[in-house]
């Protein structure tokens, strides 16, 4: 659990793949917004009732059917309004009922809290993170010690990188990172400080050199649970 003066970021591990769901509770209006509902998300609904939390909103990282499988059970509780990137609402090509699309750097307001919508591509092309005071909820596009992959339908390595750069260089090191899986037990969340020193997508800074690390290596050599790589090892990985 993350508190912020303005909000609170409950966190539950759900389902087979490790996946965390997020509530983010706005204070001044006890309402919330759901983050990537999946698996066994009537958890998440269990708790919500029982600290008096009305979901009114639906954030959506991206579409792949480990994030969205929960959708349909929200919406039977709830009449919460769904967010995600347009970019994205066009590469999963679902028929949403009314969504609410996104431009990167639109802001979605609950209650009194401000999130702001990073486009974020490189897992798919429409990938956000939520970025809320100073916590930012990442989905798959940055994990602990991690990244998403781009070898699946949407992925573009290239997107990727741009993307990890942006964040890397325009994120205040002391953003608390929260990923979109448990792939690092040890530190479920950490500050931006931390990856830049420890996550080895973070290190690379020639596009050839991160594609290779990427697509060609990584896979090869790490396991999850993910622990802090240095910036000499990740070079050394790839024959730098």
């Amino acid at each position: 659990m993350a508190e912020n003066n303005n909000f609170t970021i409950h966190t539950l591990e759900l389902g087979p793949m490790e996946n965390f769901v997020y509530l983010l509770h706005d204070h001044s209006s006890d309402t919330a917004a759901i983050v990537d509902p999946a698996w066994d998300v009537e958890e998440m609904l269990a708790l919500a009732d029982e600290k008096g939390i009305r979901i009114t909103d639906i954030l959506l990282t991206h579409s792949h059917h480990d994030h969205v499988n929960g959708i349909e059970t929200v919406l039977a509780h709830t009449d919460a309004q769904i967010h995600l990137l347009k970019t994205e609402a066009r590469f999963w090509g679902k028929n949403l009922v009314k969504p609410k699309l996104h431009h990167g750097g639109d802001s979605i307001k609950i209650g009194k809290t401000d999130i702001q919508v990073l486009h974020t591509p490189g897992h798919t092309p429409g990938s956000a993170c939520y970025h809320a005071g100073s916590e930012l909820i990442a989905g798959d596009t940055l994990f602990v010690f991690g990244c998403g992959r781009c070898d699946l339908q949407g992925g573009d390595p290239e997107e990727m990188f741009s993307t990890l750069k942006r964040i890397k260089s325009e994120l205040p090191g002391d953003t608390i990172l929260h990923p979109g899986h448990n792939y690092s037990p040890a530190h479920p969340t950490t500050s931006m400080d931390v990856q830049c020193e420890g996550n080895p997508f973070l290190h690379f800074d020639e596009q050839h050199d991160f594609i290779e690390y990427r697509m060609h290596v990584h896979d090869r050599i790490r396991h999850t649970p993910y622990e802090a790589v240095s910036k000499e090892e990740a070079l050394k990985s790839i024959g730098r």
